[in-house]
């Protein structure tokens, strides 16, 4: 069992290790594979890249694969299934020109018109979050073997024994780290299989970028980016730092629950904000020697003292000296991000929490001088009521905002994107001046 497909992506990677000094390729197939690929990529320090691939659905059950198709052209077709369920020539066309619309739009969306990297001559690590029928990897390979990929390693976290084999013939080798006995669905191997959002590749794709590159804003022009490395005395903390042109504010992200910079409901938030001229610092609260501490994971007090840290070092960094700072903070970093706006009082502008722990900080919600939006999910009754208990201990300007249909991790349609919204107008309205008092109020 896999706790996501960043986790998933990091036991992967150990397997893979052989592998680097060819220097590989890895190309992911989107959407679920890009994270568990991006993972890879980190730890064979090799490029990332993707191939859009779309599975051919059966007439009246979709999710059951009669072919794919991936971009470049490449059809795959299980024949034998076809015949089976008599599906004619004109019902096939139909599916397929279908998939292929849907094709195009995704490869619109994450290219953004960049070509995808020459693989000609090289080794390529094809990495998906899972083979069932393994239809769409097979497409992949067919397709990257027509680029002239010269040695092709399918790389997944779990996989049916019916499509390793399958894969195996194609490609020229298959690295899965786990091949169950019943596969029962890729989905049954891990404890959170949301569903990745087209911004949740685009980000991770943007992650990928190296430590300096150029990321474009919604005005054409770049933005400044870099991995930083940040001494917190007993440690060195990584983090990426993006500044638009003309930044208003620096956003300073606090993950939660063991996650880390790379968390791409959190990169989503960071573009919404980029693009509106706001500067972001993602960056691990635990250094990677700590990661398998969970006792500092819950340690509030702990992980306050590192975001303190960090925004004295935004402040003395000549890039962002002058830049006004909020907190975002999700899960029980949101705990960390008010505990740590406690203890700087008027220098923290404004914090966001996003499916929140702020009762992990009430011991220090009144001391909390920055405006707080304290956004929740509708359908996550518990961390709502325990916002809106919270709320009542803040004397800071703040607001509970209810985004409705969502739970906790806002993978439903267009939640993360409200979440998006709501915090680009309140950081937008809070960091180009300091808030005046105001009575306490609070919404949803």
């Amino acid at each position: 069992m896999f706790e996501d497909r960043h986790d998933a992506g990091r036991q992967l990677a150990g397997l893979l290790t052989t592998f680097a000094p060819e220097r590989p390729i890895v190309v992911a197939l989107p959407r679920g594979g890009v994270p568990v690929a991006a993972e890879v990529a980190r730890v064979l320090s090799a490029p990332l890249d993707l191939l859009t691939v779309r599975k051919l659905g059966a007439p009246g059950n979709p999710e059951f694969a009669i072919g794919a198709v991936a971009e470049g052209g490449t059809v795959v077709v299980d024949a034998a299934t076809v015949r089976h369920l008599a599906v004619s020539d004109e019902e096939f066309d139909r599916i397929l020109e279908r998939e292929r619309r849907e094709l195009d739009r995704r490869i619109a969306i994450f290219r953004d018109e960049r070509p995808p990297l020459d693989v000609t001559g090289r080794t390529v690590l094809v990495v998906d979050d899972g083979l069932a029928t393994g239809l769409t990897d097979l497409a992949a390979v067919r397709e990257l073997r027509r680029r002239g990929a010269r040695r092709i390693v399918v790389a997944v976290p779990v996989g049916s024994h019916q499509a390793v084999a399958m894969l195996e013939d194609a490609g020229d080798v298959v690295v899965c780290h786990t091949v169950p006995r019943e596969l029962y669905g890729v989905g049954h191997w891990y404890r959170d299989f949301s569903q990745v959002s087209d911004d949740e590749v685009v980000a991770l794709l943007a992650a990928t970028a190296g430590p300096a590159s150029s990321a474009p804003t919604a005005e054409g022009t770049a933005a400044h980016r870099r991995e930083v490395a940040i001494d917190v005395e007993e440690a060195f903390l990584r983090g990426d730092l993006v500044i638009p042109p003309h930044a208003t504010g620096l956003v300073i992200f606090a993950h939660g629950s063991g996650s880390s910079r790379r968390s791409p409901r959190n990169r989503t938030v960071a573009r919404t904000l980029e693009r509106a001229g706001l500067a972001t610092l993602l960056f691990d609260l635990l250094a990677e020697r700590e990661e398998d501490r969970r006792d500092l994971v819950f340690d509030i007090p702990f992980l306050a003292r590192r975001l303190e840290a960090v925004a004295r070092w935004a402040r003395g960094n000549p890039a962002t000296s002058g830049l006004p700072i909020g907190y975002f903070g999700a899960s029980t970093g949101a705990g960390a991000a008010l505990w740590a706006a406690a203890s700087a009082g008027t220098q923290v502008r404004a914090v966001v929490s996003r499916g929140g722990r702020p009762d992990l900080a009430s011991d220090r919600l009144g001391d909390v001088c920055a405006p707080t939006l304290l956004i929740v999910g509708s359908q996550d009754p518990e961390v709502l009521a325990l916002n809106r208990r919270a709320a009542q201990s803040l004397r800071a300007p703040h607001r509970v905002e209810v985004v409705a249909g969502a739970g906790h991790l806002f993978t439903e349609h267009g939640t993360l994107e409200a979440v998006a919204e709501l915090a680009q107008d309140w950081f937008l309205t809070y960091l180009a001046t300091l808030a005046a008092p105001a009575t306490q109020t609070a919404g949803g």
